[in-house]
């Protein structure tokens, strides 16, 4: 194939310009590497947050920086959540561990309880109905017989006293057996679970409840607001470990009953981060070694490959360093650039030392055949740069910050990779001497594929169109999934205890939240809500004064009376000795053993005699046994006391009387005042929350939120994306005309680029690939890579060449693309799943860009060439 022209001209005289000054090229460019590579590695950072790529002007984020900088608790937080294996075990942990985060303010701005802490422990009661009320302080009166000799005597002996009373009452027919059977099972479970050595978690709360409790009474949440640093560092890290060497040093771990995790927005960023980089070296390195033998079989010579690595590697860290030092960081998005670079760089180097390959067969001089490759291969690879640069490019004006930084660092990047491939890539081959012994410049496997292919062209179109009309009937059933957690693992602690508050109604965070000037005007807003079929609730700070307080004090008040002396006894005993508690422990093993005798104990007979015999093993055993007894059975008993002590206090609840830090939650201190409006429904279904949030939206356009939050970036990321497009194309089209000069040629190249949209979307469709934030990248790609292999085709066939399978341009186009699916295989084994999801759109992409290429593209330009002779000038861009 002959390359005409002043551009192929204008190539070969740069490559061996290159050449010439070889030693000189090689030496400034590693520098500039290294340069590069020592302030990437310096300044490298990804933000990982997903609102920083919305402008700070769109709507949404102006309401939600507005409700942020009024109210400081609902800016991103660190969520702690305690679970302890009985309620007192949790309610304890959190009280310790709330109180040692209160005093470091020098780490957290806000450390606040949710529903829990001593207000909630005295007036939480008067939030529930005045049914619940009511059976919750008989519960209290019905246990009464059992607290009295425990919070007389806080020990084990004070235990036992407790169950002799209660059997001597059974055995004489003054006591229901039936008020007995759950205290006995409880007790004699865990005198049995210590004896035989195993943890026993005993729970008070339940003893008194007279039920099972719900998982959520032993749970506890702390949400946690850390002070940003002033020195720029991410404090979202150091909160973290704060938060954990204190739960360490609290013992809050699962050997002591207690487990906790770290949930929310700082949490989830930080191990998305970790999540990012885990395996990413075993990773890359099998990448590297798959590419080493790819990039082997392209052009069979090791000095080559190592050429054309150093040529990638130093392209990357320049574009690298480019990007930081434009935009200070990296994000979700731009920090794609990466694989985008590492595969139109191969692309480019491959193509040029194929084809040096080929000239190198007839030429022995390494200067003249590199020349000869840069005229050959130059046009193809000018026109292929430029349009791929341009596309990126046109993704700047775009207002998706993530698409924008994208298309300026990937721009340049085609930039660099393309200077690099005719300058320092054939400087460098110069330089070490590398030569490719190989004969066989294209691929044996398709020697004799033109003809049949050519023979079939029409057969091959009308397949081609059969299958694209066909593929553009699954485009409705495109999924697109807009939301950040989906592209998080699941597996990581911060997420998957998200996704289990997630699907608690009361933890839900599917909310919408509304600031208003002041209270009357929040709480007016929010009954015209209230009465919206999509909003089960609208809570403001009045919410927080609970209905009928003088029926719901009264009963509490008599239950008071009654539970007074009970709870807070006028002498406490001192604590008893070993021999004391060995003969409390037989005391109460004998009026067991006589109350399961007697008729009235039937019902109990079993526990209780299974209870009389573990006592009587535990008298009977060392002292160390009776002291976890005595830890087991009374560790709890102090918190479960307090709050019943406390629950027993209730005052009524004025807005005078909130907590401030209650108050502030609700009321900023500039008087602006917060709604949060809770959905009605499934929070977690997506047509109950798209209701939802339009119906909320219409009263209250100002409205923010999770749900609205992700509808308005789905929004915006589509029409930037379609903006980019639609730019993009433009763009390539235009550079296309001009330097083709035919819009025939230009059609010619675009055909196979949209056929691969069109099987790229329905294969999506078919394998259940939805469209994210992250994936949506694999499209530039496509077009990248799309554009400049078709290029090549369409570039080489109007220049003459007709067997084109069987030439080194396919040999090139086959190997880069293997090389590039290496690459993104690699990102699909992630365990992100954002982007493992990335990678497995790009091999989809990928795979129909090769058939589209290899196999559609020659037999569009045989049809093509059959229909008119016109000769078509493949000009210089």
């Amino acid at each position: 194939m002959k390359a005409t022209g002043v551009g192929a001209a204008s190539i070969s005289g740069l490559v061996a310009l290159a050449c010439r000054r070889a030693r000189l090229v090689v030496v400034t460019v590693l520098i500039a590497a290294m340069a590069a590579a020592a302030y990437v590695a310096t300044h490298f950072s990804v933000h990982t947050e997903i609102a920083a790529l919305i402008p700070a002007d769109t709507p949404w984020r102006v309401h939600e920086a507005a409700l942020e900088k009024a109210f400081v608790t609902q800016s991103d937080d660190i969520a702690v959540v305690i679970d302890g294996k009985t309620p007192e075990l949790a309610e304890a942990a959190a009280a310790r561990l709330s109180s040692k985060l209160q005093a470091r303010r020098d780490l957290f701005v806000s450390v606040e309880r949710v529903t829990a802490g001593p207000f909630f422990d005295r007036e939480g009661l008067l939030y529930a109905s005045e049914d619940e009320v009511r059976e919750t302080t008989a519960a209290l009166i019905r246990a009464q017989p059992l607290l009295a000799p425990v919070a007389a005597d806080p020990s084990l002996r004070g235990v036992m006293t407790s169950l002799s009373t209660a059997a001597q009452g059974v055995a004489g027919g003054e006591a229901s057996a039936a008020d007995l059977k759950t205290p006995l099972g409880a007790i004699a479970d865990a005198v049995d679970g210590v004896e035989a050595g195993r943890p026993v978690w005993f729970s008070w709360r339940a003893l008194i409840a007279g039920h099972a409790l719900d998982p959520d009474d032993s749970r506890q949440i702390i949400e946690i607001i850390p002070r940003a640093d002033d020195h720029g560092s991410d404090p979202g890290a150091a909160a973290m470990a704060m938060i954990r060497s204190q739960a360490a040093q609290l013992h809050l771990d699962p050997a002591d009953g207690v487990t906790m995790r770290l949930t929310g927005e700082i949490p989830m960023e930080v191990e998305e981060l970790a999540t990012l980089s885990e395996a990413t070296g075993p990773i890359a390195i099998g990448t590297l070694m798959v590419v080493l033998v790819i990039l082997w079989f392209a052009v069979r010579s090791p000095r080559i490959v190592g050429a054309i690595l150093a040529t990638v590697l130093a392209g990357l860290a320049i574009t690298a360093a480019f990007g930081l030092a434009a935009y200070g960081r990296f994000n979700l998005i731009s920090v794609a650039f990466m694989p985008l670079f590492v595969g139109l760089g191969v692309d480019f180097a491959i193509q040029f030392c194929v084809r040096y390959r080929a000239e190198a067969l007839a030429e022995p001089d390494v200067r003249k055949a590199l020349a000869k490759a840069g005229a050959g291969a130059g046009r193809g690879l000018t026109l292929a740069a430029a349009a791929t640069g341009l596309g990126f490019l046109a993704f700047l004006p775009t207002r998706y910050k993530g698409v924008s930084e994208l298309g300026l660092i990937a721009g340049v990047g085609m930039g660099v990779a393309f200077v690099l491939a005719l300058t320092f890539l054939p400087a460098l081959i110069t330089w070490i001497g590398a030569r490719s012994a190989a004969e066989e410049v294209g691929l044996p496997a398709l020697r004799n594929a033109d003809g049949p292919l050519q023979a079939r062209r029409r057969a091959i179109v009308a397949a081609a169109a059969i299958l694209g009309l066909l593929s553009l009937g699954l485009f409705p059933s495109l999924q697109f999934n807009f939301d950040p957690l989906r592209l998080r693992n699941p597996k990581t602690e911060s997420v998957s205890t998200f996704l289990q508050l997630s699907a608690d109604p009361d933890t839900n965070p599917n909310t919408l939240d509304v600031l208003m000037p002041n209270e009357a005007a929040a709480q007016a807003l929010a009954d015209k809500l209230s009465r919206l079929p999509q909003v089960q609730q609208a809570i403001t700070l009045q919410t927080l004064i609970p209905p009928d307080q003088a029926a719901k004090l009264a009963i509490i008040q008599d239950a008071d009376l009654l539970l007074d002396p009970t709870v807070n006894p006028f002498d406490v005993a001192t604590p008893p000795s070993d021999a004391e508690v060995v003969q409390s422990l037989r005391d109460t093993a004998q009026a067991l053993t006589s109350a399961a005798a007697s008729p009235a104990g039937a019902p109990v007979r079993a526990d209780a005699l299974r209870l009389a015999k573990g006592l009587q093993a535990a008298a009977a055993g060392p002292p160390a046994l009776r002291e976890r007894l005595q830890a087991t059975l009374i560790g709890g008993l102090p918190v479960a006391l307090g709050q019943v002590r406390a629950m027993l206090t209730a005052e009524p609840i004025t807005e005078a009387s909130l907590p401030a830090q209650l108050k502030s939650d609700w009321v900023a201190a500039d008087g602006q005042a917060r709604i949060q409006v809770l959905p009605s429904g499934d929070p977690n279904n997506p047509r109950v929350i798209h209701r939802f949030v339009q119906a909320v939206r219409a009263v209250a356009p100002d409205a923010t939120g999770t749900p609205l939050d992700i509808a308005d970036t789905r929004s915006l990321i589509l029409g930037a994306f379609g903006q980019a497009a639609l730019l993009s194309i433009a763009a390539i089209v235009a550079l296309l005309v001009v330097a083709l000069r035919s819009p025939k040629a230009v059609a010619l190249t675009l055909v196979p680029i949209v056929l691969t949209a069109i099987l790229t979307v329905a294969s999506c469709v078919l394998l259940g690939q939805d469209i994210n934030l992250e994936n949506l990248i694999a499209l530039p790609l496509l077009l990248g890579i799309g554009v400049s292999f078709n290029i090549y085709f369409v570039v080489a066939w109007f220049a003459g060449e007709r067997a084109l399978l069987r030439s080194s341009l396919t040999r090139a186009i086959l190997y880069s693309a293997l090389t590039t699916g290496a690459s993104f295989g690699a990102l699909s084994l992630s365990q992100h799943p954002g982007t493992a999801s990335m990678g497995i759109l790009l091999l989809i992409s990928l795979f129909w860009t090769l058939v589209a290429t290899l196999i559609v593209q020659p037999a569009v330009l045989g049809l093509a060439t059959d229909a008119t002779a016109e000769p078509v000038s493949a000009s210089s861009p």
